[in-house]
């Protein structure tokens, strides 16, 4: 029996990628039906350009995990979609402490390659960045690297 979305989001809040703690991610919510899952990031000053913005690739990361996590979603977690292209535009500066949301979506999921989109917006609703890309998607692994978040 598949899991519910309130399963999904307790499992994936618990057990998470390394990345995830680095980025300071936290999953807000779910929707395997849709494909979408919405969570926010706090970075600090160590992820800042000289100029004081979030460094470019920082802001990617956060993309690309909200967009596979849509797609993990949107398979009831029985796949990891390692990344086969993607691209990003930059519409606005972030600044550090403070929140960045993201909104991932799965656009299609099939057998051979799955394709999705983020978007991470700042506190305000300001749009961020927008991130689309295709990944291939793969059987989730045993013992993948996961983390126990306390």
């Amino acid at each position: 029996m598949p899991m519910t979305d309130e399963e999904l989001l307790h499992r994936m809040r618990t057990y998470v990628p390394p990345t995830a703690i680095l980025l300071g991610q936290e999953l807000l919510s779910v929707d395997s039906a849709a494909g979408e899952v919405k969570m926010r990031f706090r970075v600090g000053k160590d992820f800042c350009n000289p100029m004081g913005n979030v460094q470019g690739g920082i802001l990617v990361a956060m993309l690309d995990d909200a967009a596979a996590v849509a797609a993990i979603v949107k398979s009831g977690k029985r796949i990891v979609v390692p990344t086969i292209e993607l691209k990003t535009s930059f519409m606005a500066p972030a600044k550090a402490n403070a929140w960045l949301y993201a909104t991932g979506r799965c656009i299609k999921l099939g057998r051979s390659v799955a394709f999705m989109e983020a978007e991470l917006t700042d506190e305000t609703g300001r749009l961020i960045a927008k991130l689309t890309t295709s990944c291939l998607p793969q059987p989730m692994p045993d013992g993948a690297n996961m983390v126990e978040r306390s």
